[in-house]
């Protein structure tokens, strides 16, 4: 026992963060981007040590191997590829976001509105804030799902969970676009975020 490292944190026992903290903040975001961690260079360090142990563990403890873990499988880019989607009813807030097509992607600046439709990318920003998908109760449409909201940490009463799969065909059976930030201008973490439908202004 006593040669194990410290702090064995319960959500990443055979991760030892301590072995991370020694490591330099340009090593680790650069592992987490290998890990497909989102928003890495907007982390400060304990961030970045906590997100790589996290993938490490996900990963079975190779680099890059997060599809290794049972629940952490990408979902892939989705039919549009990552790709904004436009129509008659674009707003100007979508004209001006940067696209992201791809989890390696990094925000131009801090506090820039960013846009996609990745279906890898959202999950990722979503579970990075303690996000999970969601419909809005009382908004289904049959067997539809209603309005979709992803619901953070204090759980909205409002809001029924579903299963990313159920999420993910909504939004791309009615064209959405996923607006958001990573980081807030002043670089703490951000968790706005809305979903635009190009051909609708009621989206």
């Amino acid at each position: 026992m006593s040669e194990k490292p410290g702090n064995q944190t319960p959500n990443t026992p055979d991760v030892s963060e301590t072995e991370l903290r020694k490591m330099k903040v340009d090593e680790l975001r650069k592992e987490a981007r290998e890990e497909h961690i989102a928003g890495a260079s907007g982390m400060r360090k304990e961030e970045l040590v906590t997100e790589v142990a996290k993938a490490r563990q996900e990963g079975g403890g190779g680099n890059g191997d997060k599809a290794a873990g049972g629940d952490a499988e990408d979902l892939g880019a989705g039919p549009d590829g990552g790709k904004i989607r436009y129509g008659d009813d674009s707003s100007k807030s979508l004209k001006y976001s940067q696209e992201i097509t791809s989890p390696e992607e990094e925000p131009e600046r801090e506090g820039r509105s960013l846009a996609t439709t990745h279906h890898e990318v959202i999950r990722q920003w979503a579970e990075e804030r303690g996000g999970i998908p969601a419909t809005v109760e009382g908004t289904e449409h049959g067997d539809h799902l209603g309005v979709l909201r992803i619901d953070f940490r204090d759980r909205d009463a409002n809001l029924r969970e579903v299963s990313w799969e159920e999420w993910f065909k909504t939004f791309d059976d009615r064209r959405l676009n996923f607006i958001y930030q990573e980081e807030r201008t002043d670089g703490n973490q951000s968790n706005f975020f809305r979903l635009e439908n190009p051909d609708r202004e009621d989206a």
